[in-house]
């Protein structure tokens, strides 16, 4: 059998991987506790779960769904939108349902790139943006995102050649791995940049609503002429903590939206009704939630802050997202300090070159560790901390 070039080509899932070396150390018998997935542990509210039950007995809920969503959902998303950020959008063209934003990523690289053609991609980035790329025939150009730029992408540094071949520029913020925020104005660059070089932006979203000390992220959609040239993802993963009912979206641009309901409606069949109806509850009843989701997490971010300074690393104080970023001590590799903590303390963090090659010297940790197993992990690493030098 002879599997195909794409396939062959593809690293092992970051994740995945991370997820057999658990599995690992839990056969040796080590208590690992892991700061490396970002999957809230926080459970779906109870008011949205109750309306997934209620949909449950819909039989119209039992068959199959429309690949663009119910209408309902997405006339719930634009008010959202609207009241959120205020953007207008048209349920009918610019608001489709995605089964998660990894499949909606995954999937609108087929709108774009034919063998040969370019995405502009962050480094350090979600895997995704890199891998969607590289199964439709395409290159990733990497971007790379330093902290002396604000973990930023240098849109002027982008040889020319390059942007002329280029059909995406990938961009995400609140930012993962690195915690870092844009404000309208880059994302006014972006639009322009855009513009100048004939190319589509994609915005992944998700962390808009996990946000601390204060901090409202803003929406790519509200730069100046946004709509023009791109769309952005967003989910109720992460807001919600649904990730297990898999249920997104994707807004913007009417013609990216079409192109991808195109690919969609010929690979799924959508959104399981009953899980647009929770969304639907979800966007449109209480948010007192987000809040209390964010005010756990801020108060795990200061914990785990406060005892990664004590090892030596060094950080910028996330302003949203669920993750931090810290670079480690001098003298080590991001690998080298995993498999430290990992073998002398059973806790693991995942290392920054699993985001990409800048990612070198870093480490992400994920907010989305149980208070008890999060404390147990910070007394280790204090612990760890007296003897590390």
């Amino acid at each position: 059998m002879r599997l195909a070039k794409r396939v062959e080509s593809l690293p092992a899932y970051l994740f995945a991987e991370i997820s057999r070396k658990i599995a690992e150390k839990k056969a040796q018998g080590v208590d690992v506790i892991s700061f490396a997935i970002g999957d809230p542990d926080l459970p779906t509210p109870d008011h949205i779960l109750q309306s997934l039950k209620d949909a449950a007995d819909d039989p119209a809920n039992h068959r199959y769904p429309e690949t663009e969503g119910l209408l309902d959902l997405r006339e719930a998303i634009s008010r959202w939108y609207d009241r959120r950020f205020g953007v207008a959008l048209d349920p009918a063209t610019e608001v489709m349902s995605l089964i998660g934003s990894k499949e909606g990523i995954g999937h609108v690289a087929l709108c774009f790139i034919d063998p040969g053609d370019v995405a502009l991609v962050p480094d350090p980035g979600y895997p995704v943006y890199a891998t969607g790329t590289l199964l439709a025939g395409g290159e990733p150009y990497y971007l790379p995102l330093t902290e002396e730029n604000g973990f930023l992408p240098d849109l002027d540094s982008v040889p020319e050649q390059i942007a002329k071949r280029a059909k995406l520029l990938w961009l995400n913020y609140p930012n993962n791995p690195t915690g870092a925020v844009a404000d309208i104005d880059f994302f006014e660059r972006a639009v322009a940049f855009a513009k100048k070089n004939d190319l589509a932006v994609l915005h992944d979203g998700p962390y808009s609503e996990v946000a601390f000390d204060g901090y409202r992220p803003v929406s790519f959609l509200q730069a100046e002429g946004a709509k023009e040239v791109g769309v952005e993802f967003h989910s109720l993963s992460k807001s919600y903590n649904m990730t297990g009912w898999r249920v997104a979206m994707v807004v913007g641009n009417a013609e990216i939206i079409n192109a991808l309901m195109r690919v969609k409606s010929n690979l799924d069949s959508g959104v399981p009704q009953a899980v647009q109806r929770m969304a639907i509850t979800a966007l449109e009843g209480p948010q007192d939630c987000v809040a209390e989701h964010n005010a756990i997490y801020q108060r795990r971010r200061d914990k785990l802050v406060d005892a990664l300074t004590k090892l030596g690393l060094r950080m910028t104080l996330p302003q949203a997202s669920l993750y931090v970023w810290a670079r480690v001590p001098d003298g080590m590799t991001s690998v080298q300090f995993a498999s430290r903590v990992l073998d002398e303390a059973g806790v693991v963090v995942t290392p920054g070159p699993g985001y990409g090659p800048t990612g070198e010297g870093y480490v992400r940790l994920s907010l989305t560790t149980p208070d008890e197993r999060l404390e147990e992990g910070v007394r280790r690493l204090e612990k760890l901390a007296g003897g590390w030098k």
